[in-house]
């Protein structure tokens, strides 16, 4: 569950340095030196969020789970003789 919660957050801080970048580009105080900035607050956020889910992956710590849940086996049908 703590897992989870961290990447929301980072999510979540992603979106904001990206909100925050694109209200320095068409806010009424633009400028491209606070917008270079939230940009790149959020390449490294998430440079940081796929570095910790590789190492989560690794570690065991986040198991990986199909999408959607397997198909059952067909049916066996016994062959016909003649």
């Amino acid at each position: 569950m703590l897992v989870k919660l961290i990447v929301l957050a980072m999510l979540a801080a992603i979106l904001i340095a990206l909100g925050s970048a694109v209200f320095a580009m068409l806010g009424p105080r633009r400028g491209s030196q606070r917008m270079a900035r939230a940009l790149t607050w959020r390449v490294g956020l998430s440079v940081t969020l796929f570095l910790l889910l590789l190492a989560g992956f690794a570690t065991g710590v986040i198991k990986p789970h199909a999408a959607l849940p397997p198909a059952p086996p067909a049916p066996q049908t016994a062959p016909q003789s003649q």
